[in-house]
């Protein structure tokens, strides 16, 4: 299980990645990949402002001091406060990234990577002033949340003090919708401040989120301020914005508690890198919104060529429709012209049959009326004459031979 990671939200574009790299030129030469898990310095967005701050505020807080950086990942954040502090001790679970932040700020003589475990800090008891933990609570389910408040309790010394930060679940998942797949257990305040109240009672909340507005700046520095919120009707004192984070000092007891810190803490990078990427982002809606209108144009030059194809269907479909119609007709009329034409057929065959059977009867009759003829002449013959009695005279004595 991460018991030390830091999650990042999402990239956009860089912060003071480049101011710290004047100061830390090894520090960008970073060959480790960001993975939507731990913060690597060159990654760009307001994750970048977001952590970067964090570091910068909490400087004031550990001068001196000996720090433990709890879930200190690629390491960037210890370098940085190694600036103010006496010894800074960076720790996170993973070995390959201990490796990496003990190779790459080997230079700084004052800062030293362990691997270990939030909830198992290995780390002497009361042997650190100071203990700076940004997005780690989170990363551990609500038990060992209380283990880890537990062990920084344990490893700080009496007069210590605790800079933390955490995510506020009503803004940060509830309001947006939001799911972090890296976090096990988000905090809202009254969580967070009953999880540090039984070790550490002494607090001073902060809240942080991007905040973009206009700024007036005195020539001469100072540390009061004043805000402003206005609508058409007029203006407001404004109100502190929810806090995206709350970072919370917190110590023992009250009198721990570090002299307060500004009111305002405000953070920018010096190459105005975000400000580059909206005015980008910007030009680029402009750009696609350009295209879409042009390809709104052509989806409507398309749709008009398609009704007018539609309406050409139509018409095909009504004449082929006309023609159908027009040629069922004629199918019928050939289907009665077919039927006649076979009825006449029938009686053609008919008549040719009679007229057979009559030419047949002709010739028997022709033969009948021949041998008629025939009998006839025979019988107008002096020789029919001759012989007619002797064939009385033979016909009688049949008869009379038959009696």
């Amino acid at each position: 299980m991460m018991h030390s990671v830091k999650m990042a939200r999402c990239a956009l574009s860089s912060p003071s990645a480049a101011n710290f790299a004047a100061a830390h030129p090894i520090c960008m030469s970073d060959p480790l990949e960001f993975t939507g898990e731990r913060f690597v310095p060159g990654t760009e967005g307001e994750i970048a402002y977001e952590h970067w701050h964090r570091y910068f505020f909490a400087r004031r807080f550990v001068a001196g001091r000996r720090v433990l950086d709890v879930a200190c990942g690629e390491g960037y954040g210890s370098a940085l406060l190694t600036d103010t502090a006496a010894d800074v001790v960076g720790i996170d679970i993973d070995a390959a990234t201990i490796a990496h932040a003990g190779s790459k700020y080997a230079h700084r003589r004052n800062l030293r990577f362990v691997q270990g475990s939030v909830i198992a800090l290995p780390i002497p008891s009361a042997s650190v002033d100071a203990i700076v933990s940004f997005e780690t609570i989170e990363h551990v389910d609500a038990d060992e949340q209380r283990q880890m408040i537990a062990e920084f309790a344990r490893v700080l010394a009496p007069q210590g003090l605790l800079v933390l930060s955490s995510p506020n679940r009503p803004e940060y998942s509830d309001a947006r919708n939001y799911a972090n797949p890296f976090h096990r257990h988000e905090l809202d305040r009254d969580d967070l401040a009953r999880l540090l109240d039984p070790a550490f009672s002494g607090q001073r909340w902060y809240r942080q989120r991007r905040y973009f507005g206009s700024s007036l700046w005195a020539d001469q520095r100072g540390e009061v301020f004043e805000s402003w919120c206005s609508d058409q009707s007029g203006a407001t004192s404004a109100d502190a914005p929810p806090a995206l984070y709350f970072v919370v000092i917190a110590a023992r007891d009250n009198a721990a508690l570090p002299p307060p810190a500004p009111a305002l803490s405000l953070f920018c990078d010096r190459d105005d890198r975000e400000w580059r990427r909206i005015e980008a982002q910007a030009r680029e809606v402009l750009r696609l919104d350009a295209l879409l209108h042009d390809r709104d144009a052509a989806l409507d030059r398309q749709t008009a060529n398609i009704h007018h194809l539609e309406h050409l269907v139509g018409e095909r479909d009504w004449i082929i429709a006309e023609r159908g119609a027009a040629l069922g007709a004629a199918n019928v009329a050939l289907n009665e012209a077919n039927a006649e034409l076979t009825r006449e057929s029938e009686q053609v065959r008919s008549a040719r049959e009679l007229v057979v059977a009559m030419q047949t009867e002709c010739g028997r009759l022709e033969r009948a009326i021949a041998a008629q003829e025939r009998i006839i002449n025979y019988r107008q013959s002096a020789r029919w004459w001759v012989i007619l009695p002797w064939l009385r005279v033979k016909l009688l004595w049949r008869r009379l031979s038959g009696i």
